[in-house]
């Protein structure tokens, strides 16, 4: 039985409708990834199932013993009240309970009366603070507080005193040690170094209770939900898998439907010449079969499925003007502190032409101030910066700093390249989705998305070839993110990016740099070479506290095992080739078929060809995956 079931929402917004006739049910056990374009409702939809608002139509039902919980109502109210406390209050029916039963012990050690039923009260209540959790909670609040991100010294700070990321960061752990059973949660990794977002999908793996997860976060999408919902196109399609599962989906959907639809399109042309000829003849039985084939045309047009419109995204191209030397950035035993608090020491990095290389490490270890060093923004308390030969720079801000945010986006842009010509000025904000007036809106009315864009916009047009990207996923949607990462993939210059988005760094990244006081520490390759580094280390520790030690292969038997490897992949690879070469065989023999005349007047058998050819073209495409891997 789904614990919570939505039926038929819909929600319009003066003259603009969000989404129409919404239905979903989350079943036991369900943990699921809602996503989205920004914009297209899916806090608004979280903010129905929550009670805040009301559908313009529709309703939702939450089943007995469902509690819904969402951030919004943890907000920290007492700002004079430090962080554990705060957190505390989340068990405060805990505290009451404990009074309770201490209250019970005085009254039966005094000897009242009805003493029987004050030892039963007493009982019941104990077996309920144990079973509610009353002996840990104080050890569970500690450990949500410092996987969250927060260290001991944090805990007797006011909640009036923090910031909005670390607020955000509270609510989010007093939601997560709450009664609720059914979480919504609305971007949870916002502010969450990689450390703390590794404790939050651990919790959220053993969470016994079902969640729905708003986020542009795929990686930790992967790692935590088997189930997603896409709001697009003012509705709503699940699929069963986590994002990248959605991702090969949704893309095998779209393929076969544009498929169906073009031989769809071309069958109704086909019979429409019939018609025509059979018009032209103009006996009595060529109007019958006119007739006919239009019955066939009128029968495929009533299942006839128009494929959606692509949603709009970023197009750009991001070209360096030249080229720089072999030797792109050097830094020399860098160090910063700001008063008593020591930033980094000993930072030193050689970055070489054309590499991809991602600083990583917790929140507050220097990594924007390191950046600010380089751009000449402050200044290292020791060490040098060297920028080799025809380096030039581009830097994007995460604070968009370069923003001045009382100009519209239009005098923005054209203001730092007055070269261009307004109307060049207009179509290049229109490949980044500004359109219409949209140009003329102020960038401190905008969202951090739009603000993101203009700045990317203008590191598109400077054509540097060293990039310095802080966090430049931060505000951008999922495809968005997908569009940035494609055309930095096709970037011919340098880049060094600070970013938390792990996705994002395994796509791109081919170093990564984890930062700390003491300096860096280099890891080659992307962020899951990274952790693997990471854990077989971990294990390696393990092994050296354990004294007894695995006898080791000797030379013969590692040379007869590395062969015995080598024979099977050999093996694997010929079969994958003969496989190959037969589907090839298959694929030539269905397209000649769909060229048959007698094929392409019978619809049926037309669509079954059609069919088996998008599954054999499947396979190929499997088994060249394959192949590759085996040949690498």
């Amino acid at each position: 039985m789904p614990v919570l079931s939505v039926h038929n929402l819909s929600m319009t917004f003066i003259e603009q409708n969000l989404f129409t006739d919404v239905s979903f049910n989350i079943e036991p056990h369900d943990k699921v990834g809602f996503i989205g374009a920004n914009g297209v409702g899916k806090t608004t939809i979280f903010r129905i199932l929550n009670g805040e608002v009301s559908p313009s139509s529709g309703s939702v039902s939450v089943a007995k013993d469902t509690k819904v919980g969402y951030m919004q109502q943890h907000a920290c109210t007492h700002p004079k009240r430090c962080i554990y406390d705060e957190v505390l209050s989340v068990f405060d029916y805990l505290k009451e309970m404990q009074k309770e039963i201490d209250s019970l012990s005085l009254d039966i050690e005094s000897g009242s009366e009805d003493i029987d039923a004050l030892i039963n009260r007493q009982t019941l209540l104990i077996e309920l603070y144990e079973r509610e959790g009353g002996l840990t909670y104080e050890s569970r609040a500690r450990s949500a507080l410092l996987g969250l991100g927060f260290s001991e010294e944090d805990f007797l700070k006011p909640t009036g005193t923090l910031s909005g990321g670390q607020m955000s960061k509270l609510s989010l752990c007093k939601l997560l040690l709450s009664k609720a059973n059914l979480l919504l949660l609305d971007e949870p990794t916002n502010h969450l170094d990689i450390k703390s977002v590794s404790w939050l999908e651990g919790f959220l793996r053993d969470f016994k209770g079902e969640i729905i997860i708003i986020s542009h976060d795929r990686y930790f999408l992967d790692a935590v939900t088997n189930r997603t919902i896409e709001l697009e196109h003012n509705r709503v399609t699940s699929y069963e898998g986590n994002y990248s599962t959605f991702i090969k989906k949704k893309e095998h959907e779209k393929e076969a439907l544009q498929n169906k639809f073009k031989n769809d399109m071309r069958e109704i042309k086909r019979i429409e010449g019939i018609i025509e000829q059979q018009k032209r003849w103009g006996r009595e039985r060529n109007y019958i079969t006119a007739q006919s084939k239009q019955h066939q045309i009128d029968k495929i047009k009533d299942q006839l499925v128009t494929p959606d419109s692509e949603l709009e995204t970023l197009s750009f191209e991001l070209e360096p003007e030249r080229e720089s030397g072999q030797d792109v950035l050097m830094c020399y035993d860098l160090s910063k502190s700001f008063e008593n608090n020591k930033l980094f020491d000993n930072l030193s990095m050689h970055i070489k032409k054309g590499e991809r290389v991602f600083i990583i490490g917790p929140n507050g270890c220097g990594k924007s101030t390191l950046f600010k060093i380089l751009t000449s923004q402050c200044d290292a308390d020791t060490g040098a910066v060297r920028f080799g030969a025809k380096v030039d720079l581009s830097y994007f801000d995460q604070m968009q700093n370069d923003l001045d945010l009382s100009k519209t986006a239009l005098d923005e842009v054209y203001d730092a390249y007055p070269q261009m010509d307004l109307t060049r000025v207009r179509t290049m904000l229109g490949s980044f989705m500004f359109k219409g007036d949209d140009v003329f809106k102020k960038l401190s009315n905008m969202s951090g998305g739009e603000r993101a864009r203009v700045s990317l916009l203008k590191l598109m047009l400077k054509r540097g070839n060293l990039l310095l990207l802080d966090e430049p996923t931060n505000h951008l949607d999922t495809a968005s993110r997908e569009a940035l990462e494609k055309t930095l993939l096709n970037y011919g210059g340098t880049m060094l990016i600070i970013s938390h988005d792990r996705y994002f760094i395994n796509k791109l990244a081919n170093r990564v740099l984890y930062m700390d006081e003491s300096g860096f520490t280099e890891y080659l390759g992307n962020y899951d070479n990274y952790l693997e580094r990471i854990e077989n280390k971990e294990s390696e520790d393990i092994k050296a506290e354990d004294t007894k030690e695995k006898p080791k292969l000797n030379d013969y038997q590692l040379q007869k095992q590395q062969k015995a490897e080598e024979r099977k992949r050999k093996t694997q690879l010929k079969k994958c080739e003969e496989q190959i070469a037969l589907l090839e065989e298959e694929i030539e023999s269905l397209n000649q078929q769909m060229n048959d005349e007698s094929v392409i007047s019978d619809y049926e058998k037309l669509s079954e060809i059609t069919e088996n050819l998008e599954k054999a073209q499947s396979q190929l495409d499997e088994c060249y995956e394959l192949w590759t891997e085996l040949s690498e």
